[in-house]
Formats: structure tokens, C-alpha cells, sequence
């Protein structure tokens, strides 16, 4: 596509191949920021490309921000968790702003993001740090004995997380002292919580000049497994309170541009508790689900409203309308082998069958034995759907968890 170099000439951090053809796409000029073994295709593909491993941020990162604005690279936007930093501190340089950096930390630490929204009058649930496995015991029976359990009830379970992973790495649930043996020495320190009981949910919102220029709320139906937008009617209903939650979140972390994507509860008495806030593209592939259902690029749109050379017109005459522009419900299924041995693909003909099944990206199994699933795991690739009815796909994506997919 044509480039109109009156607009922002934007760096992609990390590697993702539907955020170049997105970009190809677009009319902003780009160049992409990866690790060195992604030259080759780049070069084959006449993709602009720099080369960048994205170690710890060290004495030497200030090169890069260096050698992109020698470009005249406007603004960097972050792919992925493990970019965030970078795109702070690369940001911070190139929009002569040193505060960039500071908020990209408390966007990338959980335990600082923590801090940062209860200092805002958000509210979370109770969490901690811990340096070794005496610090999760103590935890655990501090947070049961806030709960007033007595002798023989059920513990409440705790939550334990990686402090600069994406969503569900390192995420653990542990219920008894004896689980906590299990969790290896290299993964200290950890940021553990109390559990929220409530629908957890996830939201996308595309900010432009410190104002909500679109959101999307994300149904998990069951999480780490599956999730649709635009969400049920039911979760729908929240959508003012939740509205009024990110604008608190923008306020609390300072945010004037970019795209955002926190994970909220809601109680059964309505109440909202803060989960947490990624600065990046989410999983599941919900860029996917929202282009399905609302016809506009997710990528595109980060790029559009990160570019501090887009205008207000433009970002109102991007975006379609909430819910009412949606062309039905879309959503997928991640698989999980469920056998310990498996041989091969089989996809179960009740949902190719079924009239939303659209399309898979799984693949023949490489090993016959399945790795024991550690944490929440990683699936073995997601299965997509779309139909006009919330509750026949909810129903749908959760009947997903009793079928076999390998055998």
C-alpha cells in the first residue's frame, strides 16, 4: 500500500507476521525490530527490518532507540510482553518524554502494577511478594486465617504468578502446603494473590490523546482454554461500569496513547476487582475474533492510535461502534491433548459438522507422549468458530473440553 509519509513512521517490536502484513497493508511507513534470525525472511520478502535481541534492557539500550530515531522512526509499539520495556524506554527517547519508561516498568512488574492501581483507588484482591517457598505457606495460611477458616474446612486457594510473564506463564493455583513443594526454585520470585470469586473477564481498549477510542469486552468461557467477543449480553450489561474502570486505569497509570489489555473480576454483588493490565496485543488470538465480527485490523488500529501523527478524525472514522456494528459472535478453543499418549489428529466430526465451526490451526502431533502440563500449560493450537447466537457459542466453546482432538 501507498505510504503517506505525513504520518508516523512506526518500529515494530518483536516478530509477528500478522502484524507486518497488517502493516504492509496500512498506509504508515514501518520497520520491523527483531532478533537476527529473522534477516533471511525479511530480506527474501523486501520487509524493513533492524536487528535487535531483546535482552535485559542493559548499558547498551539506548542504541537502538538511537538507530531508530537516525531513521525517523516516530514511535515504537510493543508485540509482546517481553517488548513492553523496551517500547517504554525506546519511546521515552524518541518522544522526548523520560516518564514513558517509568510507566512501561509498572506495566511489565505485577507486583508494582499492584501497587500503582490500589494507590489509585482501584480495587484488588490481597497479593504479595515471594522470595522462596516458606514466603507461599506463610501466604496461604495468613489469607485463610483473614477468611476466618477453621480446622478441616477447604483451604481458599492462593494464586502465584510470574512477575513480567504474559497471562497465563508461570500462572499456579495452590490450595495446600504440600503443593507448594512442587513449584521449582527458578521460578522465585513470584507474585502471589488472594482468589477472586467472580466472572473474570478481559478488555481491549484502544486509547487515543487519553480517551477510550474503542473497547472491546473478551468472554473468557473458561480461561486458558477459550474466550469470544463481543461478550453475552450478560457481561454486556457491566459495559458503563467497566467503561468507567479503564478510564480510572488511564488516569491512575498515566496513559495517553496505545492499547491496553486488563484483566477484570466481577462479583456476584457487582462489584469490579482489578486483575491485572498488559500494554500488548492479548493471546487467543482475539485480534483475529474482533476482525471477524467488526471487519476493522486490531494491529492497524494500534498502529493508528500509537502514531502521534494521527488525528482525532481519523481514529473516530476507524473504529465501528461497540456491539451494535458486530456481525454476530466469534471465538475459539484452545486444545489440550488429553491423553498422556496420543498418535494422531483427528478433529471430532460433531465440530466440523457443527454450523459455527469456521477453521484450525492445529497441527499432526511430533512426539507421541504428551509433556505433563505444568502451570496452565500451552495449548496445541486454537479451533475458531463464529455464529449469531452468545449462549449456543458459549455452550459450544465450553462442550470443546469434553472432546478428543488427539487419540
Amino acid at each position: 500500500m501507498q505510504k503517506d509519509t505525513n504520518k508516523g513512521y512506526i518500529a515494530l517490536l518483536g516478530w509477528s507476521l500478522s502484524a507486518i502484513e497488517a502493516a504492509e497493508k496500512f498506509d504508515r511507513r514501518y520497520i520491523v525490530v527483531a532478533p537476527d534470525w529473522a534477516e533471511d525472511y525479511c530480506q527474501q520478502h523486501d520487509i524493513p527490518y533492524v536487528s535487535w535481541d531483546f535482552e535485559r534492557l542493559n548499558d547498551r539500550s539506548l542504541e537502538i532507540a538511537t538507530t531508530l530515531k537516525e531513521k525517523g522512526v516516530n514511535v515504537a509499539v510493543p508485540l509482546f510482553e517481553e517488548t513492553v520495556e523496551w517500547a517504554g524506554a525506546i519511546n521515552s527517547v524518541l518522544l522526548d518524554n523520560p516518564r514513558l519508561y517509568g510507566q512501561s516498568l509498572l506495566l511489565r512488574d505485577k507486583a508494582l502494577m499492584k501497587r500503582r492501581a490500589q494507590l489509585g483507588g482501584i480495587r484488588v484482591g490481597i497479593f504479595e511478594e515471594a522470595h522462596d517457598k516458606e514466603d507461599v505457606v506463610r501466604f496461604l495460611k495468613r489469607v485463610n486465617q483473614t477468611l476466618l477458616k477453621l480446622d478441616g474446612d477447604p483451604n481458599d486457594p492462593i494464586h502465584l504468578k510470574a512477575f513480567d510473564k504474559a497471562g497465563c506463564l508461570g500462572h499456579r493455583i495452590i490450595r495446600t502446603p504440600d503443593e507448594v513443594d512442587t513449584i521449582p526454585e527458578e521460578e522465585f520470585p513470584v507474585l502471589m494473590e488472594s482468589h477472586l470469586d467472580g466472572w473474570e473477564f478481559a478488555v481491549e481498549a484502544w486509547i487515543h490523546n487519553g480517551k477510550i477510542a474503542f473497547l472491546n469486552i473478551s468472554e473468557y468461557v473458561t480461561l486458558g482454554y477459550s474466550v469470544f467477543v463481543p461478550a453475552s449480553p450478560e457481561l454486556e450489561k457491566y459495559r458503563a461500569q467497566i467503561t468507567a474502570q479503564i478510564e480510572k486505569l488511564i488516569k491512575t497509570f498515566d496513559i495517553e496513547f496505545g492499547l491496553i489489555h486488563p484483566e477484570y473480576f466481577v462479583t456476584s454483588d457487582g462489584e469490579m476487582y482489578f486483575g491485572e493490565v498488559a500494554y500488548r496485543p492479548p493471546g487467543f488470538k482475539v485480534f483475529e475474533l474482533l476482525e471477524r465480527v467488526y471487519g476493522f485490523n486490531a494491529y492497524q488500529a494500534s498502529m493508528l492510535v500509537f502514531d502521534p501523527h494521527t488525528t482525532a478524525e481519523e481514529v473516530a472514522a476507524f473504529f465501528p461502534k461497540e456491539v451494535v456494528d458486530a456481525d454476530g459472535f466469534a471465538g475459539c478453543f484452545g486444545v489440550y491433548p488429553r491423553w498422556r499418549v496420543v498418535s494422531r489428529l483427528e478433529l471430532p466430526e460433531e465440530v466440523e459438522d457443527h454450523p459455527y465451526f469456521e477453521s484450525h490451526e492445529l497441527t499432526t502431533p511430533m512426539e507421541e507422549t504428551v509433556t505433563k502440563r505444568t502451570a496452565f500449560g500451552t495449548h496445541w493450537g486454537l479451533v475458531y468458530f463464529k455464529g449469531d447466537d452468545a449462549h449456543t457459542l458459549r455452550d459450544l466453546l465450553k462442550h470443546q473440553e469434553d472432546l478428543d482432538f488427539y487419540v
